[in-house]
């Protein structure tokens, strides 16, 4: 039994922390839909003023509140029923047609070597809603975190996931940017190139690369414990 305890404990503990929105779910294709339900069911003028309310809210809270901004289009139309068709529209939204292609694969074979955890900003209902929905929440086994700000609670996540390595999985090259500055070496980056923001070439510009990046996240099929554990041993022999 002690022989086997101390194999264990050779091994590098590895954490890998994956990002819903366009990472594993085609978060795009979400917004998509709800502009169509949108236009379809208020009309383009009212539609477009919950959009910008959206947007004001976005950057004010640094995340995506879609029931936020409808609360607050309600509160300047409190008679427009029609919101309670949206409401339901997004409550029910079949987020697990939304995953993209091998996104539950990649999370169940990376579990082989480490544990699996969504990191993810959101509000405290919509979020959970699509992590469940989506059988996301199932095929992390539960290991979900929801921030408002992530970049921020590197702290906690440590505290949450102690390791001594994390693999971060993300399409966002500035919550890349910011968690390599905290975490230096003891984190590898990589990139997902989905959705709007990973190929905004203003963006692209912004930030600096990512240890590695990958077209989709279904990519990260190809990849085996030699591309994880042994450039944890090369970066912590550099340290």
């Amino acid at each position: 039994m002690r022989r086997k305890s101390r194999k264990r404990s050779a091994r590098t503990k590895i954490v890998f922390l994956f990002d819903i929105d366009n990472t594993l779910l085609d978060n795009d294709g979400v917004t998509a839909d709800l502009k169509k339900y949108l236009k379809r069911k208020v009309g383009l003028k009212h539609a477009q003023h919950y959009w910008d309310i959206f947007e004001q809210s976005r950057t004010k809270l640094g995340y995506a509140d879609y029931l936020g901004a409808l609360q607050q289009y309600r509160s300047e139309h409190p008679r427009d029923l029609r919101l309670l068709a949206v409401s339901r529209f997004l409550v029910n939204y079949p987020f697990a047609n939304r995953l993209f292609p091998n996104s539950l694969d990649v999370i169940e074979r990376v579990k082989k070597w480490g544990t699996a955890v969504l990191l993810t900003d959101g509000d405290v209902v919509f979020q959970p809603r699509k992590v469940d929905r989506s059988g996301l929440f199932e095929a992390v086994e539960g290991h979900v975190l929801i921030y408002v700000h992530k970049e921020h609670e590197l702290a906690d996540v440590e505290a949450r996931y102690p390791a001594d390595h994390y693999v971060l999985v993300d399409d966002k090259l500035r919550i890349h940017t910011a968690v390599k500055k905290t975490w230096g070496r003891r984190v590898t980056t990589i990139f997902v190139r989905q959705g709007h923001y990973a190929l905004d070439p203003k963006i692209l510009a912004a930030y600096p690369a990512a240890d590695a990046s990958v077209d989709r996240i279904g990519d990260l099929l190809s990849y085996d414990e030699r591309h994880f554990e042994p450039a944890v041993k090369i970066i912590s022999s550099r340290g």
